[in-house]
Formats: C-alpha cells, structure tokens, sequence
C-alpha cells in the first residue's frame, strides 16, 4: 500500500499541435484532460499496474469537483479533503518532437487547519502502509518548511517517507531524512547550486543530498536515463523511446514504478526506467499500464562520470 499526498492538485489539460507560433491561432490536433498533480499521478500509475495506492486530494470550486469525478471515473481510491479555495487548472501545449509548453496556476493556499486535516487524512489512511509520497509544487502562502514538518511527522509513526519537490521546499524536507527522494536533473542542481554537464557531475550532487539527509537519491535526468544511489551502490540506466509524446508526468511514473518494484537496487531503477519511458509515450498525463511497459528497452551500464548530458536533459 502506497499512499500519496498532493498538496497542490491540478485539472491537466493536453493540446496536442504541430508546432508553437507565438502570436499565431493554432489549430489542436488533440486534447486530453486528465487529473493531475504529481501524487495523483504516482497513484494513478500504481492503479494503472494494479498496486494498491490511496490519493489524499484536497479540492475545492467547480474545478475540484471535477477533478474528484475525474479520479473516481478511474477507479482512485482516495481520502478527499475540502478546502475553501478553488483547484487549480493546468495548460500544457505538446509538439510532435515530445516538447511540452506547460502552463501552470498557482494553485490556491491552504489553511494551517487544512494543512492539518491533510496530515491526519494521510495518517488515517497509512495504517499498513509501506510508504507515503509527498510531492509536488507547493500553493501559495504554504510554509516551505511543511515537507519538512510531514516528513518528521510521517517518519516518527513509522512510515517511510519518499519527497518529491523542488525549490526551498526540498532543501527544508532534506532536513528530516526522508527515505527517497527523486529530483530531476534542474532540481539536482538547484538543490546542490552544482552545474550538472556530465553524469560526474549529476553524481556528485546526488551524494552531497545523501550527505544532507536523503536516504536513497532517485534522479531522473530525461532523456539520458537515471541514476540510483542507495547504500554503497551508484547506479546508471537509460532506456531509448522511438516516439516521444508527452513528457508530463513522466517523473511521477517513475517514483511509481520504483516504488511498486519494492524501492530497493538495480531491478527497481529498472522498472522506474521502464515506466517513464513509457508514459513519455503517451498522450497528455496518460499513466503507462502492463502494456505499455517494456523493461527489455532499458540498460543499466557502468557510470562513466565523463560522460556528457544532453542540454535540456
């Protein structure tokens, strides 16, 4: 059991087009509307792949109605927290060549009351839980030390606790030793303050966040693969997409595959791999399922440090 907190939930809306002109009327190809937020996201690639999950969601307005219709029309098993401010509604603009244009609103702010019966509502539903995810972009007027405050308050009842954030509020949360956490490559250097150019670098960094209290550092660094510290282990894994569609969400599906994977070595990192390699694939924030997952496409090789990363990876 995988319980998710998403603190800032979105309505995502998808628009496929052939190219981005500014100034131009442009003519979608496709829409996709999905729910979403990056919690959200890992329990709807759990559900996708049959591992039992539980979404915490605040919602509030007409958009957070439609965002728990949503989650519900697919089968989300979830604990629903009103709130006094309306969801926020996300646009993001997807080229053929897998360039996503993302356009996000800010989200509303939460109460200190709201943000307590969000902790409780996770704690209610953790009782044979084996982890907790909190992740995801922070509302407005929330402190940035509350991944902090959740990590300690999830770690002392006993749950291992993955984070995934950006910002001031993963360096706070790093504070309270959470079990993983999973930057992407700009996070990494964010974090650290660290120029990532070569996989030496992307490594190091990965260790100064095990150094400030990270346990096991998942980092995803797009299309040049991924990188597992855990233990006395580094390892590297890259796995090649023919196709690219949409890279929204694609993080989320893999902490989720790792996580369903047991969280633990190289067999894990392949499964994350496979996982994000696949929802890059799909249209929207559309989750990956068993057919879509091909493990077989991923390689985990030695890490030659000198080896440089793509721009924009």
């Amino acid at each position: 059991m995988i319980v998710t907190l998403t603190l800032n939930p979105s309505l995502d809306r998808t628009i496929e087009v052939a190219s981005l002109r500014r100034g131009a009327v442009i003519r979608a190809a496709a829409t996709h509307l999905d729910p979403g937020g990056k919690g959200v996201n890992v329990s709807r690639a759990l559900l996708a792949n049959r591992v039992r999950s539980c979404a915490v969601v605040p919602f509030g307005g007409d958009e957070g109605r439609r965002l728990v219709s949503l989650l519900s029309a697919e089968g989300i098993e979830m604990v629903t927290v009103p709130v006094a401010g309306a969801t926020r509604s996300n646009v993001a603009l997807a080229e053929p060549d897998g360039t996503v244009t993302k356009i996000n609103e800010p989200g509303t702010a939460l109460s200190p009351a709201e943000l307590e019966a969000l902790a409780a509502a996770v704690l209610g539903a953790a009782g044979s839980a084996d982890w907790v995810v909190a992740s995801g972009s922070l509302p407005p007027r929330v402190p940035v030390d509350v991944y902090a405050r959740l990590c300690e308050r999830f770690t002392g009842a006993g749950i291992n606790v993955a984070v995934d954030t950006s910002g001031p509020a993963f360096v706070h949360a790093l504070t309270q030793a959470p079990a993983l956490v999973k930057p992407n490559r700009e996070e990494l250097s964010e974090a650290t303050g660290m120029v990532i150019s070569c996989l030496g670098d992307a490594i190091k960094a990965a260790e100064s966040l095990r150094e400030r209290g990270a346990g096991t550092v998942l980092a995803s660094l797009g299309a040049d693969g991924a990188i597992l510290l855990q233990g006395d282990q580094v390892w590297f894994g890259r796995c090649a997409l023919a196709e690219p569609r949409s890279s929204v969400g694609a993080g989320d599906a893999m902490l989720a595959g790792f996580l369903a994977a047991g969280a633990c070595g190289q067999e894990a990192l392949v499964e994350a791999l496979a996982w994000a390699t696949a929802a890059v694939g799909l249209p929207g924030s559309r989750m990956p399922g068993p057919d879509d997952i091909r493990r077989d496409d991923v390689r985990v090789i030695a890490a030659d440090p000198t080896l440089p990363l793509r721009s924009g990876g």
